[in-house]
């Protein structure tokens, strides 16, 4: 059994510090990781008194804080308020309401796309291995099959460009691609063409992939990407 961390004490909050400032506190003692995921924070009463804040206003921040993912709070005799690790739903969920409500458009959304993954082909070229490529190949599949019957939707595109994403093997990309999912999305639901000419372009990038061709590789994602901007309306 793992030995349990010792508390995290807390200095005093002047009075004139609103919940805002009580969730950059936090925020910042989780980043540094002083804070660590798992971590029970003090009660709501010693928060209180070592922060020298109103319950109302630490109750407002802990709202913020479960609401980005980073606190988790839990009933019962054994509940509080425990620090979490923010999943990428979080973060899609924000870029989305960025895009619906701070006036980002598809077209922005495509730019972005297009210069993460045509930045990540040469690593794609290099990392991709047989399970990659087979599961890239099944994906091709299924979506040649749910046009023939119909039931084809843009999210089988989305679910092949976040598999490549993962064939570089780098948790990173996964996570900024994958918190970009309903972006994405919302992008190839605008542009409303990604038929059998998408699928074809799919299996051509695999095959580039196989043979290890950059330039081929990056030239037909290069292609891809940009039907989708034409579509959307982007242009420098």
């Amino acid at each position: 059994m793992s030995k349990e961390a010792p508390p995290v004490a807390f200095d005093p909050l002047p009075s004139a510090r609103t919940a805002d400032r009580i969730v950059r506190l936090l925020r910042d003692q989780i980043r540094s990781g002083e804070l660590s995921v798992g971590a029970r924070l003090p009660s709501e009463r010693d928060l209180c008194a070592q922060l020298n804040v109103s319950r109302l206003s630490l109750r407002e921040a802990l709202r913020v804080l479960e609401s980005n993912g980073l606190v988790e709070i839990r009933m019962g005799s054994r509940g509080g308020a425990f620090v979490t690790a923010p999943s990428t739903q979080h973060a899609g969920e924000g870029i989305t309401d960025l895009l619906t409500t701070a006036g980002l458009s598809a077209a922005d959304v495509t730019q972005a796309r297009s210069i993460l993954e045509l930045g990540i082909v040469p690593v794609v070229v290099a990392c991709a291995d047989e399970t990659d490529l087979r599961e890239l190949q099944t994906l091709c599949d299924d979506a040649e099959a749910a046009r023939t019957d119909g039931t084809y939707t843009p999210a089988m595109s989305l679910d092949f460009h976040l598999r490549v994403a993962a064939a570089t093997h780098n948790p990173a990309i996964v996570m900024v691609m994958d918190s970009f999912r309903d972006a994405i999305l919302m992008s190839m639901q605008e542009a409303q063409h990604e038929g059998t000419q998408g699928v074809a372009e799919h299996r051509e990038f695999i095959e580039a992939v196989q043979a290890k061709d950059i330039d081929r590789a990056h030239r037909v994602m290069a292609d891809h990407l940009r039907r989708t901007a034409d579509a959307v309306g982007y242009s420098c």
